[in-house]
């Protein structure tokens, strides 16, 4: 019953919108309606500029931060730790406040490692950023990001079945991402500092 509980309790907490609660309250702005019509950060920058998508940011990697030290404080063992963290980001991709159309993932994924795991995190990010300064691509970036989690998981902490969760996680990052692999095929994806109309 303490598994369920604690499962549930994060996933509501991933649930939390914070992309489209930010973007109505400061910018009066629906974030849905506009560029990728996605929650996240990215969308939010397009959309709405600088304040709101750091603000959205925080939001989102505090779910995954969150949701990690809720379950270690529970007394609950690293791994049930790490997958509570998979629940905050399963419910910012499917959230049940939105009709399970949610975002992508990747700041609630990046909250939970630097709960879980900070050195994963740091490297991660490094990778994220040289990504983003070459290609000027997000969504590239993320994409680079999510396929090197499980290696680079493995290079810090081989335990197979945190990588195996690791690996789940990426294959669904990437998915959520095919969208904007179709728009990197046809060179029609925004670019960072990119705005929308």
């Amino acid at each position: 019953m303490k598994f369920i509980l604690i499962f549930a309790l994060c996933y509501f907490l991933g649930s939390i919108p914070f992309g489209l609660l930010v973007g109505r309250w400061w910018a009066r702005v629906d974030v849905r309606e506009y560029g990728s019509g996605n929650i996240g950060m990215t969308n939010v920058l397009r959309t709405t500029g600088w304040f709101c998508a750091l603000l959205t940011l925080i939001g989102d990697m505090g779910k995954g931060t969150l949701s990690v030290y809720l379950a270690r404080n529970a007394g609950f063992d690293p791994t049930i730790c790490l997958i509570a963290g998979i629940f905050a980001v399963v419910g910012h991709n499917w959230p049940i406040f939105l009709r399970f159309k949610g975002g992508k993932g990747v700041a609630t994924i990046a909250g939970v490692l630097i709960a879980y795991q900070p050195i994963v995190a740091a490297i991660l990010l490094a990778i994220w950023l040289a990504v983003l300064l070459i290609w000027r691509y997000i969504s590239l970036a993320s994409i680079v990001v999510a396929v090197c989690l499980p290696f680079v998981l493995v290079m810090v902490q081989p335990r197979a079945i945190e990588v195996a969760l690791a690996t789940v996680v990426a294959a669904l990052t990437v998915f959520k991402h095919r969208s904007n692999i179709e728009r990197l095929r046809q060179g029609t994806e925004y670019r960072f500092g990119q705005k929308v109309s």
